[in-house]
């Protein structure tokens, strides 16, 4: 296993706290920060605009053409096409503070750009047109006691993921045929298409997309584990133990980037801790719920897999990672 040394890590620092970050080929964006940018020699430049509402997380559309800024437990947003505003939006106010807003934007299998997010009720999925402003999603919809989360349309825009709760609170995550829903919204409404009996039934406590098929999932039963679940097969394809706290995961081909107290990149296959950065610090952040003191970390990986951005609390770390 590598420890991750300064030889592997530059430190780019930052005149305010960093709460969004993407990849623009080389450069860092922090684009709750204004637009803020950081170049490749690491000298921050100054954002265009300011948000008036205390927006502290933010997330971008394939194309880069779309941002989404939002309170993580509130209950505002904006959906902004560079600069400029496109409409306000908000989320269901009930318990809001208590888990993170559901929202994602990601590409469809027809190449549009959508919105997908739950403006009425916290357990009812819309999905947008982010061209348009047309709502894709209609007729009667009867949602299902659940709290929506950790939105995430997979590699291809072919399925939907949501890694939210349930009520005791307890982690879920269903998975959404995104042609069937346009199709028929009420979809959105049942319980996906992952099975109910010989699925995944241990708590989970995060999850992210490998590619259009695969999920990397980190749950808690008996003991924790890491496991790769195969929506072709219906199955997983690996499971794990490991003996720490996974927290928010990053696909990284197939590894992941596990964020609990540092940074680690883990190998699906094994659950083996490949590398590891102890010196760059993150949040203790599990669940898409509780503690509202105890933020996700804010991480960007770069398209090509070579480098991790992860904000700290004067700057950012740059993290060189090992070869895939």
């Amino acid at each position: 296993m590598d420890v991750g040394g300064a030889s592997g890590r530059r430190f780019w620092e930052a005149t305010a706290e960093v709460e969004s970050l993407v990849w623009d080929g080389d450069e860092l964006l922090d684009v709750v920060g204004g637009g803020r940018r950081w170049g490749a020699d690491g000298v921050e430049r100054p954002s265009s605009f300011i948000h008036d509402y205390p927006f502290d997380r933010g997330i971008v559309s394939p194309s880069g053409r779309f941002t989404v800024v939002y309170a993580e437990r509130g209950t505002e947003a904006l959906l902004l096409e560079g600069d400029q505003l496109v409409r306000e939006l908000e989320r269901d106010d009930e318990i809001a503070e208590d888990f993170d807003y559901p929202v994602a934007l990601g590409a469809l299998r027809d190449g549009r750009e959508v919105l997908v997010h739950c403006p009425r009720e916290r357990g009812t999925l819309e999905i947008d047109d982010l061209e348009t402003g047309k709502r894709l999603t209609h007729g009667v919809r009867r949602p299902r006691d659940v709290f929506h989360s950790r939105l995430a349309v997979s590699p291809g825009g072919r399925y939907l993921m949501s890694a939210g709760w349930l009520w005791h609170p307890y982690g879920i995550v269903e998975v959404f045929d995104l042609d069937d829903a346009l199709a028929d919204s009420a979809v959105l409404d049942g319980q996906g298409v992952l099975p109910a009996d010989g699925g995944i039934d241990d708590e989970v406590r995060a999850a992210c997309w490998l590619d259009g098929d695969r999920l990397a999932v980190s749950t808690e039963g008996r003991t924790r584990q890491l496991g790769v679940w195969s929506l072709s097969a219906g199955r997983w394809l690996c499971r794990n133990s490991v003996d720490f706290s996974l927290g928010t995961l990053v696909a990284r081909g197939e590894t992941v980037v596990s964020l609990h107290g540092h940074p680690r990149l883990v190998e699906v296959a094994t659950g083996a801790v490949v590398a590891e950065w102890p010196a760059v610090e993150v949040s203790l952040r599990e669940d898409s719920f509780g503690a509202t003191h105890i933020p996700t970390p804010v991480v960007a990986l770069h398209p090509d897999g070579s480098r991790l951005a992860v904000a700290q609390p004067d700057g950012i770390a740059v993290i060189d990672l090992p070869g895939r």
